[in-house]
């Protein structure tokens, strides 16, 4: 029988938001929110299982324990501290380490065979160390990387242009971060060019690379975005659903890369990254990705010393 429970690794903001979510969208049976503080992670799960009264898929949500992973159909790394007022993503590096190694431990002789998906930050240094870690296949193991980037930016995109998000058609890519980066030459808005919409670039970039920080100054956190993101990943995975959507996953050659875990538009199925999708960018926008590769690969090696 198909497995269609997903475990979350971390009860905090972002990762019981993950789990409402995941409810909400009804693409899974059974929901375990695993924590450090085994009280947090009963309590949010309890939380989120009262929603549940009221929607329409029904679905178990309950706190268990890291070792539930070895049957999941999708395991979710959530653990880590959020960012703080004016830290980069990359300050969060050390801690992040620190508790991947721990995690790491625990995880490997379970042998996971679903797909794992990071979303703890620093997005794109954190996949590739827990895929290292973990000795899994590059399609097995990814980060959300400039996922929630492009949803941001389709945001700003659809708000600059007076159109609905659905006829937005973009994409975010390179660091889940300040170097990340938009090929607008595949950018399209109801088919038409982005070139021909006589929209800002710089402006668009700008405000979707201080997306986060601004709500991160408003709230303290960022959330709500992240959890739709992971429900709409999980979705592509535990129903097949072969849908292009930009992940994290470690470049071998493709763009010009290699060694190095970057957001790309990758076809998500039931084993994870199916097929890495290759844009023709343009020569400022390969410059712009290498840049971006080039800060990724700086930190990857960082985390290896610590």
């Amino acid at each position: 029988m198909e497995q269609r429970k997903v475990v979350i690794l971390g009860a905090g903001h972002v990762g019981s938001h993950c789990a409402y979510a995941l409810a909400a969208a009804g693409v899974c049976e059974d929901i375990v929110l695993v924590d450090l503080i085994p009280g947090k992670a009963r309590a949010q799960a309890l939380d989120v299982a009262d929603s549940v009264s009221f929607m329409a898929n029904p679905v178990t949500v309950r706190a268990g324990e890291v070792e539930e992973c070895g049957d999941a159909g999708l395991v979710v790394v959530a653990i880590g501290e959020p960012r703080k007022p004016g830290q980069t993503r990359l300050d969060l590096l050390g801690r992040s380490v620190e508790q991947l190694k721990e995690l790491a431990g625990t995880l490997k002789p379970l042998n996971l065979s679903c797909p794992v998906i990071t979303i703890t930050n620093p997005a794109d240094i954190v996949a590739d160390y827990l895929r290292k870690a973990l000795e899994l296949e590059r399609w097995r193991c990814f980060g959300t990387g400039t996922l929630l980037d492009t949803a941001r930016l389709v945001r700003c995109i659809s708000q600059a242009a007076g159109v609905d998000r659905r006829s937005v058609c973009a994409f975010s890519m390179g660091e889940h971060g300040d170097s990340s980066m938009v090929p607008f030459s595949a950018v399209t808005v109801g088919g038409v060019p982005f070139e021909r919409l006589g929209l800002s670039k710089e402006e668009l970039l700008t405000q979707t690379r201080r997306a986060g920080m601004e709500i991160i100054e408003g709230k303290g956190s960022t959330e709500f975005g992240i959890g739709r993101c992971l429900a709409e990943l999980a979705g592509c995975i535990l129903r097949d659903e072969k849908r292009v959507l930009p992940v994290s996953v470690l470049l071998e050659g493709e763009y010009g890369q290699r060694g190095v875990h970057c957001g790309v538009p990758c076809r998500i199925g039931k084993g994870g990254v199916e097929e890495i999708v290759i844009l023709d960018l343009t020569q400022e926008e390969q410059r712009m990705l290498d840049d971006s590769c080039r800060i990724i690969q700086t930190h990857i090696k960082l985390a290896a010393t610590l």
